[in-house]
């Protein structure tokens, strides 16, 4: 019996040592990099818990406005303290003298420090060249003058840019067995997500010193700069955003209480993406939380009347509105008294400017008699039904896109719906299964403006190295498929502007602006009721000056109820605010 027990524990004994051998072997190494349900990289953990570090760069690349303005993060030159001068006896006064300050503010900064601290409280304390110079001079261990890099406190086109986070799992998805550093950033979205390969970090630039257990310098007081070894990364994603003009857009779209929508601004000559804002505002601590994360900007909607313009632009072609021909405008589509809209009898300018929907819904009827085909086709033609987003080759791949998250826009469900006049009467006024971005809206009213010529919408100009030469450009592409012609172009450009000058118009509340504006109003039931009311995308899609094009530009208000939010009022401040940012440009030129 006394033997058999001697065993049993022996045993219990050996399978304790094998545990804690085989944990021991997990922890050291197996799971070095991914240990637990929490995926602890081991190997970081230990390193941190023997050093002390100052990042001064993360690594990973800048977005820029067009003249090269920083959109994400700014270089800010700071004084960085050590705390390891709280037991040394180092020239403070020195260092309070080289920047102006007192030599009690910086003992005092430094006396809670447990890390490594950026002078200043709550802002870093901004040196000048001179004073940068006048500290490294000094060559004090311990007290660096550097250019860190900090997170700009307000970033505009949130969802436009996106948003960056650390995912190994996605990291190794993405570029297959290359090594990264810990925690590098990897973009989830936007522009972030489309640019990655270019902006993924190389490394960290960063100031360390190793410690002992309780803190004191392991190898004396001398502390290690590490940076990449390429000094042309990080990579720079020059974008074509007019800084100026996007955050006045900003302010704009939150002064008119647009909670659920935003604004496309293009220059029609370069086709490029002036500023671009969606709402809700992104939620930086919970980003897939809600909506805010995607750009509503890029997404489908309903278009209500703008999608009149199609209808107007085959109706040109196939020669159904003679200046003799009327319509009953105080009918709505299904031929019945209109209880909401008495316009009268209106020819079909009249029809345009003031948007009867009797009129569209009966040329769709006809066009559809003719071919089920022509609607869809006149909305490619005006690039409504596919991606108008920057897409083509670059270095290794075929088919890169500018704005990944774009998506595309449709007029019919199925093939079914092209057939019934219900249906396309409907898809007429920009009702039922049609659906289009207000990208794509801009790009129409741009391609419009134009006189026809159809082309991608590019929101980045170039990638460019840190000196500021260019990696690659995006050069102006043609979109593919057919268009409208001049001829077309030119009636529907006569169209928009009557909108305005009718004073009758849905856009008539735009004729005093310091431009010449052209466009079409829209209102479409979105199907979803709030306290028993319909809700509405309510739109406004324009292009100016009339005469001579410079801008497109897409107001939306989606989800509507009631009075909220008006795209009229920001329209027009938005061409207020272009006039004026063009007066001080020509000034400064």
């Amino acid at each position: 019996m006394h033997r058999r027990r001697i065993k049993i524990w022996l045993a219990i004994a050996i399978i304790g040592m094998v545990i804690l051998v085989g944990r021991l072997a997990q922890i050291q190494l197996i799971s070095t990099e991914s240990f637990s349900k929490y995926g602890v990289n081991l190997l970081e953990k230990s390193v941190a818990q023997r050093t002390q570090e100052m990042v001064i760069d993360n690594g990973r690349g800048n977005f820029l406005d067009q003249s090269g303005e920083p959109l994400i993060y700014k270089k800010v030159p700071v004084l960085i303290l050590f705390p390891f001068l709280n037991h040394l006896d180092w020239p403070v006064e020195e260092v309070a003298a080289a920047i102006g300050v007192r030599d009690e503010a910086l003992l005092r900064s430094l006396n809670k420090a447990k890390n490594p601290i950026a002078f200043g409280s709550p802002k870093p304390f901004r040196l000048s060249e001179s004073q940068m110079e006048a500290i490294n001079k000094l060559k004090i261990p311990g007290v660096f003058a550097v250019e860190k890099k900090y997170p700009l406190s307000d970033i505009n086109a949130e969802q436009l840019i996106g948003i960056t986070g650390e995912n190994s799992t996605l990291l190794k998805d993405r570029y297959g067995e290359k090594e990264f550093a810990p925690r590098t950033l990897v973009g989830l979205s936007g522009l972030e997500k489309s640019f990655d390969e270019f902006l993924v970090g190389e490394g960290k630039s960063k100031l360390v010193y190793h410690v002992d257990g309780v803190g004191s310098p392991l190898f004396g007081i001398n502390v290690k700069y590490t940076e990449p070894a390429n000094p042309f990364y990080p990579l720079n994603v020059k974008t074509t955003l007019d800084k100026d003009l996007q955050e006045k857009a900003e302010k704009l779209v939150d002064q008119h209480q647009i909670k659920n929508g935003g604004l496309v601004l293009l220059d029609i000559e370069t086709n490029t993406v002036l500023a671009m804002v969606s709402r809700p505002h992104l939620n930086r601590s919970q980003p897939f939380g809600d909506k805010g994360v995607q750009n509503q900007m890029l997404k489908q909607q309903i278009p209500g009347s703008v999608f009149k313009t199609v209808v107007a632009a085959a109706a040109i072609d196939y020669g159904l509105q003679p200046p003799s021909r009327t319509f009953d405008c105080n009918q709505n589509i299904y031929g019945k008294e209109d209880p909401n809209y008495q316009h009268g009898i209106l020819d079909f300018t009249e029809s345009f400017a003031r948007s009867c929907n009797r009129t569209f819904a009966d040329l769709a009827k006809e066009l559809k008699d003719k071919d089920e085909g022509i609607i869809e086709a006149y909305a490619e033609k005006l690039s409504l039904t596919g991606k108008v987003g920057w897409t083509g080759s670059v270095f290794h791949t075929e088919d890169f896109e500018q704005m990944a998250d774009e998506d595309s826009g449709r007029v019919f469900h199925n093939d079914e719906a092209k057939k019934d006049d219900n249906y396309v009467a409907l898809s007429a006024i920009g009702q039922h299964e049609v659906r289009v971005t207000p990208l794509a809206v801009a790009n129409m009213m741009a391609t419009i403006a134009r006189g026809g010529d159809k082309q991608m919408v590019r929101v980045v100009e170039s990638v460019e190295y840190q000196n500021g030469s260019k990696v690659f450009g995006f050069n102006e592409k043609k979109l593919t498929g057919e268009t409208v012609s001049p001829f077309t172009a030119q009636k529907l450009q006569k169209l928009l502007r009557e909108v305005i000058v009718n004073e009758e118009g849905t856009g008539r509340w735009f004729q005093e602006l310091p431009y010449a504006v052209a466009g079409k109003s829209g209102t479409a039931e979105t199907g979803i009721m709030k306290e028993g009311e319909q809700t509405y995308n309510k739109w406004f899609a324009g292009y100016f000056p009339y005469e001579n094009p410079k801008y497109a530009l897409v107001t939306v208000n989606l989800g509507v109820h009631g009075d909220e939010g008006g795209v009229n009022p920001l329209f027009a401040d938005m061409v207020k605010e272009v006039s004026a940012h063009d007066k001080t440009e020509e000034k400064t030129d």
